[in-house]
């Protein structure tokens, strides 16, 4: 089955302390492609040093966040929203990563979510800048990824729907969908019927276990194997990320990806 699988040194082989040893683990695993959170403490030189050396592929990378979990959505920001994007496009020019995801941002705790202004008001916004980001990505030679998610409170992009009702507002080819599986499942489930609904729009795929989080082989909602076999048979060429936290040692819990470990 061709299927390709990065792993993400964020979540995975946390084993090693050093972030920049985690390239170097997971090659020795299998993988092929490695994906990761944005690491902002990493001087850019020894990022590209170790990539460089190891000679793994940087699939997918989150953009600087702002320390806010994304300035996509948020008004009055859109200066350091730009600025947060040349940061996060020197850092992924220095690894080779054609993958940017952007976050969206989150909602103030005190505003009222359902006020129609407001959402139209960060809607608005998000457009705007996704606009900007990805004809900005483009001329880098990076494409532009969105993530609904679950997990975070107050978050304006939640749902798979939503996301891709966005990206046809923006309009602009360089924007992609990141289907992340286990945040789907959690909000609308239907698994297959959304794969071949949104297919279409899908720029990065991550995986992990519903409702555990952990490796896709564990006890659960999503049936894996099905499901690499529906993504494999829809024609799906790009990475998959293994966003998921290891039960224990991240080698331990890998013989669910020795099957598509052939070249």
């Amino acid at each position: 089955m061709a299927l390709k699988f990065a792993a993400n040194l964020s979540f995975c082989f946390l084993e090693h302390d050093n972030f920049l040893d985690r390239y170097q683990a997971a090659k020795n695993a299998g993988f092929k492609g490695v994906e990761s959170g944005f690491p902002l403490d990493i001087p850019i030189n020894e990022l590209y040093n170790t990539r460089e050396n190891v000679q793994i592929e940087q699939a997918h990378m989150n953009a600087f966040d702002g320390n806010s979990k994304g300035l996509g959505a948020v008004p009055g920001r859109e200066e350091e929203f730009k600025q947060c994007l040349e940061l996060s496009i020197k850092y992924a020019e220095a690894v080779k990563c054609a993958r940017l995801h952007v976050l969206a941002g989150v909602y103030p705790g005190n505003v009222d979510k359902t006020d129609n202004k407001l959402a139209a008001l960060w809607e608005e916004t998000y457009i705007r800048n996704m606009r900007y980001a990805a004809q900005r990505l483009q001329e880098c030679g990076i494409t532009l990824l969105v993530e609904p998610i679950s997990s975070i409170p107050g978050y304006f992009l939640t749902h798979t729907q939503q996301a891709i009702d966005l990206i046809k507002k923006v309009g602009h080819s360089n924007m992609k969908l990141q289907l992340d599986l286990y945040h789907h499942q959690r909000t609308a489930g239907n698994l297959t019927q959304t794969l071949i609904d949104s297919m279409p729009y899908v720029g990065h795929i991550q995986i992990s276990q519903v409702p555990s989080r952990n490796e896709p082989d564990t006890d659960g909602e999503i049936n894996y194997p099905y499901i690499f076999h529906q993504i494999a048979k829809l024609g799906y060429k790009g990475w998959i990320g293994c966003e998921y936290h290891p039960r224990g040692r991240t080698e331990d819990g890998l013989a669910w990806l020795a099957p598509y470990l052939v070249d």
